[in-house]
């Protein structure tokens, strides 16, 4: 569920990373406390890092395979440089400190990689890669709520110029989400794509209907 968000304006002069970094400490004054960040590898720079254990907070980040990494005692290296022995390793990003990365390999060849930092450095050896899974299971979930904004709430759709229209469209978009997640957590529909499905299914036949003439018409 979406709990906090911001709209991009020039006239403010921060960037997504100020705006990541208030949304974070907004939560955290509220009472929240995240069991662990997420993020694609925008927000991976070593500013957010240390932003994110200074506020004792774990994380699993994308991060850019020119990444300056090091095995402790070795030189430090591009991640993609790497000899990673199933997939993860323990090393030490520049300027940052010890994370365990985690590579995935994909059909097409490329590769992405993953960092993870328990504030608890204890943990770290043992966190393994169904861990690793679980997470990225949580970060999928995230991507396809921000796709479910644009293909069923109308978030990118609408027709107004002013600030103040904008925002309250793009409000009502996220009230729309949160309407349509809890009716999903309530059963009441199966999935957010089920509904649309159903209410497209429901203005063809009602067309259909309407367009056909009495000797050819159906019987509902």
């Amino acid at each position: 569920m979406p709990i906090n968000y911001r709209l991009y304006d020039p006239l403010d002069n921060k960037t997504k990373n100020d705006y990541l970094r208030e949304m974070i400490v907004e939560v955290i004054k509220w009472g929240v406390k995240p069991s662990t960040i997420t993020t694609d590898c925008w927000y991976s720079s070593k500013e957010n890092l240390r932003f994110f254990r200074d506020k004792e907070l774990n994380f699993q980040v994308g991060i850019a395979k020119n990444r300056q990494v090091k095995v402790e005692g070795d030189k430090y290296q591009r991640v993609e440089e790497l000899e990673i022995p199933n997939n993860e390793l323990i090393v030490i990003i520049k300027k940052f400190g010890k994370v365990k990365i985690f590579k995935r390999t994909f059909k097409h060849g490329s590769c992405r990689y993953y960092a993870t930092f328990l504030y608890d450095e204890s943990k770290l050896m043992d966190w393994k890669r169904d861990d690793f899974r679980e997470l990225q299971t949580i970060h999928w979930g995230i991507e396809c709520y921000h796709r479910a904004l644009k293909q069923l709430c109308g978030l990118s759709k609408f027709q107004v110029r002013t600030t103040k229209a904008i925002v309250t469209h793009i409000f009502c978009s996220l009230r729309a989400f949160c309407q349509l997640e809890l009716m999903r957590i309530k059963a009441t529909i199966e999935s957010w794509y089920s509904l649309q499905r159903e209410l497209s299914l429901k203005v063809a036949r009602e067309f259909i209907l309407e367009q056909l003439s009495p000797t050819n018409s159906l019987t509902a």
